[in-house]
C-alpha cells in the first residue's frame, strides 16, 4: 500500500526518507536505510569536498540502492562539494538552507533527483519554479535548524501550493505519523530522530541515550535572535545560549559559542555542553534498533492504524 508515485521517482520500495543530519547521517546510517527499502542519505553538512567523496565511495561500497546527499547551501564549500555530487551522479540531492537554483542544470544533467527542504509555502512554489522534482515541507517539530510552522498546519497548505510530490517531516517516526503525513496530503516522509537511535547509526551512545531519556518538553530552540533558530535536548550549553541571547549578544558572539558544538555532543558524546539535535519526537523513542526492524515496523503497524480509524467511525 506504500508504493506509489514517490517511490518510482526515487527507485524506493518505500516512500521513506531518512533526515540528512550532519555527523550522524553517514556512510553506515545511509546505506542501511536504503537496504532497508527506504532512501538513505549523507549528511554533507559542512564536510570538505574529499570527506564527502570519500563518504559517497563508501556508501556505494555498502549499497547497491539508490540513496542521497544532503547539503547545506550556507557551508563554506558548496560550490565544491555539489561538483563531487555530480562527478559521483549521486542519485538523490536534498538541500536546505537555501535556494538551489545555480545547481540545478548540473545536477539534471545526471539525473538527479534534487529534493530541497523548506518550511515555507511561499519558498515551496518559489522552488517548484526553478524544476524541483519533490520538496520536503519541514514543520518546527523537527531537530536542528527549523522554522516557524508546525508540520500539521505546514503540510497541507505545502500540498494544496504545489504540483511536485510533498515529503512530510518533523514529527514523524512511526506508522501513524505516517499515516497522518498520508493525510494532510503528502506522498511520503521524511525521519531523523528516530533513525539516530539506531544500532547502524554512528552517533555517540551518549547522544542516543539521550534521545531515550527525553520526554516530549525535552527540547527547546535556542537562536531565536539570530533569525537561525534550532531545536536541541535542554542542557548546560542551552542554558548559556539562552543567556547570551537576554542579554542581546551578538550573532558572532553566539556563533562562537555554538562553534564544534554539535560535533562534540554526536561524535565526543559530550551531551551535557554539546548540541544534542533532536526533534520532539525523541520522546516517544524508547529503544535502539536495527533500521530495517524500525522500518518494517511502520510498515507493518500501517494497516494497524488504519484499522483503528475504520473503527473509530463504524456505526454500532
Amino acid at each position: 500500500m506504500l508504493k506509489n508515485k514517490l517511490c518510482q521517482l526515487l527507485n524506493t520500495e518505500y516512500p521513506i526518507l531518512q533526515g540528512g543530519m550532519a555527523w550522524v547521517a553517514t556512510a553506515e546510517l545511509a546505506a542501511a536505510v536504503s537496504n532497508a527499502g527506504g532512501l538513505g542519505l549523507i549528511g554533507a553538512g559542512h564536510m570538505p569536498p574529499d570527506a564527502l567523496r570519500a563518504e559517497i565511495r563508501k556508501t556505494k561500497s555498502m549499497t547497491n540502492k539508490p540513496f542521497g546527499v544532503n547539503i547545506m547551501l550556507m557551508s563554506p564549500f558548496v560550490k565544491e562539494v555539489m561538483q563531487v555530487v555530480v562527478e559521483e551522479r549521486v542519485p538523490v540531492v536534498t538541500t536546505g538552507a537555501g535556494n538551489p537554483a545555480e545547481y540545478i542544470p548540473a545536477l539534471k544533467d545526471i539525473g538527479s533527483k534534487i529534493i530541497p527542504v523548506v518550511a515555507s509555502v511561499a519558498l515551496a512554489k518559489r522552488l517548484e519554479r526553478i524544476g524541483v522534482d519533490a520538496i520536503i515541507a519541514e514543520g518546527m517539530e523537527s531537530g536542528g535548524h527549523i522554522g516557524e510552522v508546525t508540520t500539521m498546519a505546514l503540510v497541507p497548505q505545502v500540498v494544496d501550493a504545489v504540483s511536485v510530490p510533498v515529503i512530510a517531516a518533523g514529527g514523524i517516526g512511526d506508522a501513524r505519523g505516517v499515516v497522518a503525513a498520508l493525510a494532510l496530503g503528502a506522498q511520503g516522509v521524511q525521519i531523523g530522530t528516530r533513525f539516530v537511535a539506531s544500532v547502524e547509526c554512528i552517533a555517540h551512545p551518549n547522544y542516543k541515550e539521550a534521545i531515550l531519556k527525553a520526554k516530549e518538553r525535552s527540547t527547546v530552540v535556542t537562536g531565536q535572535s539570530t533569525g537561525h533558530p534550532v531545536r536541541v535536548i535542554a542542557n548546560n550549553l542551552t542554558r548559556q545560549f539562552m543567556e547570551l541571547e537576554k542579554r542581546g549578544a551578538s550573532p558572532e558572539e553566539l556563533d562562537r559559542l555554538g562553534a564544534g558544538k554539535l560535533r562534540a555532543a554526536a561524535r565526543d558524546g559530550d551531551v551535557k555542553n554539546g548540541s544534542v539535535m533532536v526533534g520532539q519526537i525523541a520522546g516517544m523513542i524508547d529503544d535502539i534498533k536495527p533500521v530495517a526492524e524500525i522500518i518494517q515496523d511502520i510498515v507493518r503497524d500501517i494497516p494497524k492504524v488504519m484499522a483503528r480509524i475504520s473503527e473509530n467511525f463504524e456505526s454500532k
